[in-house]
């Protein structure tokens, strides 16, 4: 398994979690739970954004990574 594919799982992943969190937030009626939610929602935005452009570089940059 190539790092390209390990990164395409991983950032499936963390956008799986991102909308698990965005739902708890929707969910609760709690707003302390609500902005814990939103800001960790934030926060995997934020490394899926910083996974993507890894991704993009590898992709451009190493041509063993370049999708089939």
């Amino acid at each position: 398994m190539t790092v390209g594919i390990q990164l395409q799982q991983t950032i499936a992943s963390a956008q799986s979690v991102a909308a698990n969190l965005k739902s708890f937030a929707l969910q609760t009626q709690d707003q302390q739970a609500k902005q814990m939610f939103n800001q960790l929602a934030q926060n995997m935005d934020n490394t899926i954004s910083a996974l993507q452009a890894r991704l993009n570089y590898i992709t451009n940059e190493e041509p063993q990574y370049k999708q089939q």
